[in-house]
């Protein structure tokens, strides 16, 4: 699955044919992807998706497009559909934070 909002909208739990929800998707995943811009990741000028026909591929960087895809999901999770379980909201954010410095390491490694 190559697709970005394919694959995160399967880890949400969303089916592919299901686009009820890709705008508000699509939205959160450019936003983070404009945050990790700003730590430093990822093309110089940005990137965005427009539907499903972006690819992972398609984002220039060095870093793991698993911690990439892991990021993206738990930001996005957050934000379209937080846990109700205030120790599942800590937990999401403790493993973001941690996989920020590690994408923020693995980003100043290759340079």
């Amino acid at each position: 699955m190559d697709s970005i909002l394919t694959s995160i909208k399967k880890l949400l739990g969303i089916e592919e044919n299901y686009t009820h929800f890709d705008v508000d998707i699509i939205m959160q995943i450019n936003g983070i992807f404009s945050v990790l811009e700003q730590i430093g990741i990822g093309p110089i000028g940005g990137f965005s998706i427009k539907d499903k026909t972006t690819k992972w591929k398609d984002y220039e960087t060095d870093v793991s497009y698993d911690m990439l895809k892991s990021y993206i999901y738990l930001k996005v999770r957050l934000l379209f559909d937080p846990p109700q379980n205030s120790f599942l909201v800590n937990s999401f954010e403790k493993q973001i934070s941690e996989l920020e410095w590690r994408l923020n390491i693995k980003e100043k490694v290759t340079i």
